[in-house]
């Protein structure tokens, strides 16, 4: 999941927690899957919810902050 389509989940109105959730979901699957593979198998490492929400944290907060700048520019 990149940053854009976790900050247009959270403008529809998705909690940052739901969206931890999902972003964990989606990272561990393709971890899982790239861990399929015999030559890969120690490769990627699962991540906590704890870990996800700091991610969605931060492009939410990235977000906010450019969404900010831009507004103060016009002044």
């Amino acid at each position: 999941m990149t940053d854009q389509e976790i900050i247009e989940k959270w403008e529809q109105g998705l909690s940052k927690n739901k969206l931890a959730e999902i972003y964990r979901r989606e990272y561990n699957q393709q971890i899982k899957i790239i861990r399929s593979t015999t030559r890969h198998r120690h490769d990627g490492k699962y991540i906590s919810n704890y870990e996800a929400l700091a991610k969605v944290e931060s492009a939410i907060y990235k977000y906010l902050r450019e969404r900010r700048n831009e507004k103060w520019k016009k002044y």
